[in-house]
């Protein structure tokens, strides 16, 4: 069983940056694709970025498309990070990291239905 611990979040003025840091442990060697996404009370979860942990393929939402850059860890493919700049209100929301065992398609890759492996979230507040 693949374990997701996540860690970086906070809160943070607008504007402000955070990195959030998500690594695997148990069998990584099934992952392929690494993805964030988040939730806000009463709403679905959504997709924030993934990345192809093999060829270092990224997919972005609209939301977060020159402001948020997700990478990984060359030498430790298990760890992936989330550099959010330029912070808004409206990016307040539980963060997950999510692990799936098949690499990441930029036609699926904002399904949780393909994710097998969940973090347990990390908040995000944004506020003056």
């Amino acid at each position: 069983q693949v374990q997701l611990t996540e860690s970086g979040g906070g809160s943070v003025q607008p504007g402000g940056s955070l990195r959030l840091s998500c690594a695997a442990f148990e069998y990584t060697s099934n992952i392929f694709c690494m993805g964030w996404f988040r939730q806000t009370p009463g709403e679905e979860r959504e997709g924030v970025a993934a990345i192809y942990t093999l060829g270092g393929s990224t997919y972005y939402a609209d939301s977060a498309k020159g402001r948020f850059t997700i990478s990984r860890n060359n030498t430790a493919r298990n760890t992936v990070y989330l550099q959010m700049n330029n912070l808004r209100p409206e990016d307040t929301a539980l963060y997950f990291c999510a692990a799936g065992a098949a690499p990441c398609s930029g036609v699926w890759w904002e399904r949780t239905s393909e994710y097998n492996y969940w973090g347990t979230g990390i908040q995000v507040t944004v506020s003056s």
